[in-house]
């Protein structure tokens, strides 16, 4: 028999396995890139593509695709200028509307930036089968009658499932008479995301919009949990969401000061001023009530105590449970014994987040490991009596799965103890939180020299010493823990480094972390960030970085830079969000000794240059007296000085010759000013990008030849 030789190409493949193929591709610069192969894949391409992000001038409707037939997921909301009605009345509004509809006629998934009703009112008509609907807006609203914005889409949008207004500044009265209006709408609704609306949902609110969509699947809320006000939300309005809507799967109940940004007092006890009038006996009636949750958010802000006989129940009672979040809960695990109890019960939990449990120590977080051996997420915030000791168990007996890990505002795990305490994770943990506090940069540095030793197991002052305390599990990984430190330090996942005073000290390579977010206080250092045990991490992506506090009282830095330059250590660095926004100071004169907030714009930025960033997200600082966040000449000077950038997204406003600076960045494509923080300018008088200034510089950005 002959071998018949020839040569097989890519192309030669039938059409249906190219689809199959290209629809498995989701990077968009990979598609764009497949597009341009030949006119046969940029064919199949279009056609298999499902997801678009329109952006670009509203004005230049020419630019509008009309080859992505196929599309299903449209987000309408960062075309520019950013912040202006997408529609008006006028007949080009009607005539946008059309055209967007017939370029995009699968729509059923949108997303869009609505300033006024018109815009609804124009475009829902062309998308009547859409399902799911995401409104952005942060401006304050229209003066019109209350449930105005939705009922152009209830009244044409008849498969509409689910409404996402967690992005939209809407008042609280404006959900619940848009529902009454359309109750067929109401019942058929499965989610429903109103996470944004500031003021918080009262009681009564809460049950007329629950008992209006009985068949909620998915139901996300701002709350109001203080007794203290009229119509809070407590026992008896808990038991009544489970029994308006038993089929919730995903409960989010926030209340409305959890988002504070301001920086945590770390020696506090850890409990609220006042206690949440919910007890444990009616929080069993509600996890009874709701079979089907599968994910659980209740972050009260107010104490609710001796929670672990109802937390008991999630196990037996909603054995779908996989992510649960509490906040302000205490007694939610009591560690007395060897048998488990509590929250240590929920076993198939995949994700855990604990906020401000006062009474949690290392036993509790022992026990909880032991328990809930599936964790791959785990969140811990404002626990004032867990240890850098009772989070190295915690992280070592969970070192299969454990993979997200969130430590903030716990008094004892500042930033060199908290890295010590994911040792045993260090080479499997993809995302990381830490809060940058520093004992001293000179205590840090002392620290170092020992910083590859593993820390003792011990059990706190006050807590059962005997080995009988705790599990058999506990006492097997303790020696196994004692085999740990005896063992070579010569592996080759550590890294000899100097300490600067002639000795040499061990770290080990993360070698996974992929994404790692910051929060410090202003007036902190960046620079320590490395010594601290964060130098090798040689696929990290992404940082995101939050400082917070008030730099009016803060005296002068005695360095010159924040330590930005610090991050040129990890190769892989392209993705950066520099939060600067809750920070509040001078913008225009200071008093002697202080500075306005343009030289802590370019204390913040100075080294930015340094990094090798294609994205760059940027959240000037504030001035409260004057609500509004502006880019400054030395922000925008030092922010020029990123040779790299492809997207560069500033959530603030700039004057006009500000933004010119950027089109000196030889490969940036992608530039938006967004004003989403509240409250927003009321009129467009207020900002320094008028729409004829951001349209000239999106014409001279276009102009450039933008190497690929």
């Amino acid at each position: 028999m002959t071998a018949t030789h020839g040569v097989l190409h890519f192309n030669d493949m039938p059409d249906v396995l190219l689809s199959k193929i290209f629809s498995l591709v989701s990077d968009t610069r990979t598609r764009n890139v497949i597009s341009l192969v030949c006119r046969k894949w940029c064919k199949l391409e279009r056609s298999t593509r499902t997801s678009l992000t329109l952006r670009g001038n509203i004005r230049d409707l020419y630019l509008i695709p009309d080859c992505f037939k196929a599309i299903t997921n449209l987000d309408l909301s960062l075309l520019s200028p950013w912040g202006h009605p997408l529609l008006d009345s006028s007949n080009q509004a009607l005539f946008l509307a059309r055209l967007l509809g017939n370029s995009f006629p699968a729509v059923v998934s949108l997303t869009i930036y609505v300033r006024n009703p018109s815009t609804l009112y124009f475009l829902a008509p062309q998308w009547p089968n859409l399902s799911h609907v995401k409104l952005v807006r942060w401006h304050p609203r229209f003066n019109a009658p209350p449930g105005s914005d939705f009922l152009p889409l209830f009244e044409h949008c008849h498969s509409l499932a689910s409404l996402d207004l967690s992005q939209f500044y809407c008042w609280t009265e404006d959900v619940q008479p848009a529902l009454e209006a359309y109750p067929t709408i109401a019942a058929s609704l499965f989610h429903l995301n109103v996470l944004s609306i500031s003021e918080g949902f009262k009681s009564n609110d809460l049950l007329d919009i629950t008992s209006s969509c009985p068949n909620l699947r998915e139901l996300l809320a701002t709350c109001i949990f203080d007794h203290r006000f009229i119509g809070f939300v407590g026992d008896e309005t808990l038991i009544s969401i489970a029994s308006n809507c038993p089929r919730l799967s995903l409960l989010h109940l926030v209340d409305t000061t959890s988002s504070s940004t301001t920086w945590a007092d770390r020696d506090d006890d850890g409990y609220a001023p006042e206690d949440a009038m919910i007890r444990h006996t009616a929080l069993g009636d509600f996890f009874t009530g709701l079979p089907l949750l599968e994910e659980v958010v209740l972050d009260v802000c107010n104490n609710v105590r001796d929670t672990w006989p109802a937390l008991e129940l999630l196990n037996s009672k909603c054995p779908r449970l996989k992510s649960l979040k509490l906040g302000h809960f205490h007694g939610i695990c009591r560690a007395i014994d060897s048998s488990p109890d509590g929250v240590a019960l929920c076993r198939g939990l995949g994700s855990l987040s604990i906020k401000n449990c006062a009474d949690l120590t290392d036993s509790g977080l022992i026990a909880i490991s032991l328990g809930c051996s599936k964790l791959t997420k785990f969140e811990i915030q404002g626990c004032k009596r867990i240890t850098e000791t009772g989070m190295w168990n915690f992280s070592h007996i969970l070192r299969r799965t454990l993979i997200d890990v969130k430590i903030s505002f716990c008094k004892n795990l500042n930033a060199v103890s908290s890295l010590k305490a994911l040792e045993p994770i260090q080479d499997q943990i993809q995302r990381l939180h830490i809060d940058c506090v520093w004992e001293s940069v000179k205590l840090l540095e002392g620290e170092a020299s020992s910083s590859s030793a593993l820390p003792s197991v011990k059990l706190l002052e006050g807590e059962a010493s005997s080995s009988s305390a705790l599990p058999a599990e506990f006492n097997n990984f303790q020696n196994e823990k004692r085999s740990l430190i005896s063992e070579e330090t010569s592996s080759n996942k550590k890294m000899k480094h100097s300490d600067g005073n002639g000795g040499d000290f061990c770290t080990k390579i993360w070698a996974n972390l992929q994404y790692l977010s910051l929060c410090i206080a202003v007036g902190e250092l960046l620079i320590p960030l490395p010594l601290a045990g964060l130098e090798e991490c040689p696929m990290l992506e992404e940082v995101h970085i939050k400082i917070v506090g008030d730099c009016r009282h803060q005296p002068r830095p005695l360095l010159p830079a924040f330590g930005l330059s610090s991050l040129v250590c990890y190769p892989q660095l392209s993705k950066m969000k520099l939060d600067c926004g809750d920070i509040i100071g001078f913008a225009l004169t200071a008093p002697v000794g202080h500075i306005d907030l343009s030289m802590w714009e370019r204390f913040y930025l100075k080294g930015i240059d340094g990094l090798n960033l294609k994205e760059l997200n940027y959240w000037p600082p504030q001035d409260m007296d004057v609500n509004q966040r502006t880019l400054s000449l030395p922000a925008a000077g030092l922010l020029a000085q990123c040779r790299n950038l492809r997207t560069l997204i500033v959530h603030g406003t700039a004057n006009e010759h500000f933004m010119k600076f950027f089109l000196k960045i030889p490969p940036l494509r992608n530039v938006q000013l967004r004003e989403d923080y509240y409250p927003a300018p009321e009129n467009e008088t207020t900002t320094e990008m008028r729409v004829d200034s951001c349209a000239r510089f999106e014409d001279a950005l276009n102009r450039r030849q933008i190497p690929d």
